[in-house]
């Protein structure tokens, strides 16, 4: 890989990480059980999104 490539899928990668930081943090807030089961499901989404990329490497 290119470091051009390198530097992209490092960005991808603390991208996913910073959304899944967001969407657990907002889920935390949340009083409604059903959105905040969607949150928690985005944020599980954002986790196995940044593993599929870390498994690239």
């Amino acid at each position: 890989m290119s470091p051009k490539e390198l530097l992209y899928i490092e960005d991808a990668l603390n991208h996913e990480k910073h959304m899944k930081s967001c969407c657990m943090q907002n889920a935390d807030c949340l009083q409604d059980p059903a959105l905040k089961n969607v949150v928690s499901d985005m944020a599980m989404k954002h986790q196995n999104l940044f593993d599929k990329l870390f498994q690239l490497l």
